[in-house]
């Protein structure tokens, strides 16, 4: 059970910003800027590339949310960052989007 699953089932505390039937959003315990919020489905897929066709509705659900997310906590700009594997800084194999924004963020990333 990953850490996203524990607080999902509130095994863990965490603030959640936001919780709806599919997702929820909680800020990152490790921001990379100042305001950097996960949006989390609450089923377990485990990246994005191993999303079929099946989840379309699950990750236009999760876009839109982040993008809600996005222009109430960063209304100057933000950005939407999904990992997909160890070597793109994916930490918990568990589909989760980053908003980041709160500051000008530079191009290219990392």
């Amino acid at each position: 059970m990953t850490i996203f699953e524990k607080i999902i089932a509130r095994e863990i505390a965490a603030e959640i910003l936001h919780e709806d039937a599919l997702c929820i959003a909680i800020h990152d315990v490790a921001p990379s800027a100042p305001t950097h919020i996960l949006i989390i489905p609450k089923i377990a897929l485990p990246r994005i590339s191993a999303s079929t066709v099946e989840d379309i509705p699950l990750l236009g659900h999760l876009l839109l949310t982040a993008s809600t997310i996005g222009q109430h906590y960063a209304p100057d700009g933000f950005r939407i960052v999904i990992n997909n594997g160890s070597d793109a800084g994916e930490s918990v194999p568990h589909l989760h989007i980053h908003v980041l924004g709160g500051r000008p963020l530079t191009w290219p990333p990392g």
